[in-house]
C-alpha cells in the first residue's frame, strides 16, 4: 500500500520560495496503479521523486507497505530503490554500452539474482515486450519505441513492489504507446506491483483507473 500524506515540497529560487507540490494526499492499494496528470510544471515530477525516495518532502508523510521513506537515511533510500523499486524516464536511460540483455541483466545483478534465475526472467521479459531477437542490440540500434520498451523491461525485471514512470510514452504514437501501457498494467496486477505514472498523454490518462490531476502543485477535481 502507497499512502501520501499532506506532501509538500519547496525549491529556493532568486524571487524566494517556489512550492512545486502543496499539501498532496493520496493511497493506492497494492498491485493498482494511479496516473499523475497534468501540465508541465503541475508538480508531478516532484511528487513521483518523493514518492521514490529521490527527494526529500518538507513536510508530509511517504509510507509505502508500511515503510515510512520520507523518514529514510540516505543509505536506507538508496537500499529502498535498489530493492523496491522500478524507474522508466522519458528518455529511457539505457546504458549505451550494455546490450539489450545486459541491460536487463543490470538490475538482476545488482539485487543478487543468480544467473541462470536471471536468465529465465530475462527470456520471460523478452516474450512479454516483443523483444526477442532484440538480445544482443545495443541502444543506439533500437527504434523509439523498442528502447522504451527495453527500459519497461528493466524496470519491472528484478519484480519490484513499486514501479514509478514519468512521462513513459511522450516518444510513442499512440497505437503503441496504448499496447505497452496495457501490457505494463496487466503485468504489475499479475506480480502485485503498484505502479505510478505520471503524463499529460489523455490516451494514457483515458486508461487510468484512478487519476490525481494536480495544477500549480494542488490536487484539482478534474483536468
Amino acid at each position: 500500500m502507497l499512502r501520501v500524506e499532506h506532501l509538500t515540497k519547496r525549491y529556493a529560487s532568486g524571487r524566494g520560495d517556489v512550492v512545486a507540490i502543496d499539501d498532496i494526499c493520496c493511497a493506492v492499494p497494492s498491485g493498482a496503479g494511479i496516473v499523475l496528470a497534468g501540465r508541465s510544471g503541475s508538480g508531478k515530477t516532484t511528487l513521483l521523486n518523493c514518492i521514490g525516495a529521490l527527494e526529500r518532502p518538507d513536510t508530509g508523510s511517504v509510507y509505502f507497505n508500511d515503510m515510512a521513506l520520507h523518514a529514510l537515511s540516505v543509505r536506507q533510500q538508496s537500499l529502498f530503490r535498489r530493492e523496491f523499486v522500478g524507474f522508466v524516464f522519458q528518455s529511457g536511460n539505457l546504458l549505451p554500452w550494455l546490450s539489450v540483455r545486459e541491460n536487463l541483466m543490470m538490475p538482476l545483478a545488482i539485487n543478487g539474482v543468480r544467473p541462470q534465475q536471471g536468465f529465465r526472467r530475462i527470456s520471460e521479459l523478452l516474450e512479454l515486450f516483443g523483444l526477442r531477437g532484440y538480445e544482443n542490440a545495443f541502444p543506439t540500434e533500437l527504434s523509439g519505441g523498442e528502447s522504451q520498451r527495453v527500459a519497461f523491461a528493466r524496470a519491472v525485471a528484478h519484480k519490484p513492489s513499486l514501479l514509478l514512470a514519468d512521462e513513459p510514452t511522450a516518444s510513442l504514437d499512440s497505437v503503441n504507446s496504448a499496447v505497452l501501457i496495457q501490457e505494463i498494467i496487466s503485468l504489475c496486477q499479475l506480480e502485485g506491483t503498484t505502479f505510478v505514472l505520471a503524463t499529460h498523454d489523455n490516451d494514457l490518462i483515458d486508461m487510468a483507473s484512478q487519476v490525481l490531476w494536480l495544477k500549480d502543485g494542488r490536487v484539482h477535481t478534474h483536468r
